[in-house]
């Protein structure tokens, strides 16, 4: 898989094998794979003598709302982008409107991964001995971080 910057501002994910695909999709699966959604964690978070319940009555709601509709813009996209090349190799565009989405999608799921894995701080991380599983989440972490960083540069500026 190769990412880089389109000059209409946005990124382009050249999807080189069709497991490229399987890797993408998983930023989906990734975000919602913790069981609790991410605005319910969240909002766990706030101590009660911060407003805990206006949090989880007045917050809680909206992010739950802004985060499913990152993940099924995001789902749509790489859909279609699959669609397209027929499940082979292909182009999935970024559009520079798009860039908060994603960059919010690949939080969700980067946060669901390190909250199941307990990886840590990436200089303090060390690979050796990993089982496939960990491992597999682990560079799937460390690939959303790079196009994370991708869109702040190229995208989101």
């Amino acid at each position: 898989m190769k990412a880089m910057p389109t000059l209409e501002g946005g990124l382009r994910i050249d999807a080189e094998v069709p497991n490229d695909w399987v890797v993408l999709q998983a930023i989906v699966q990734d975000a919602n794979s913790h069981g609790v959604d991410l605005a319910s964690r969240m909002g766990d978070l706030i101590a009660e003598e911060a407003g805990s319940e206006d949090w989880e009555e007045y917050v809680v709601p909206d992010l739950r709302e802004v985060f499913q509709d990152q993940l099924h813009e995001i789902s749509a996209t790489l859909e279609a982008a699959m669609a397209a090349s027929k499940g082979g190799p292909g182009p999935l565009w970024i559009k520079p409107e798009h860039g908060s989405i994603w960059y919010g999608a690949l939080n969700q799921a980067r946060l669901a991964i390190e909250e199941k894995y307990q990886f840590g701080a990436r200089d303090e991380f060390d690979e050796t001995g990993l089982t496939p599983i960990r491992k597999s989440a682990f560079l799937r972490s460390q690939f959303y971080l790079a196009i994370q960083s991708m869109l702040l540069d190229h995208v989101m500026k």
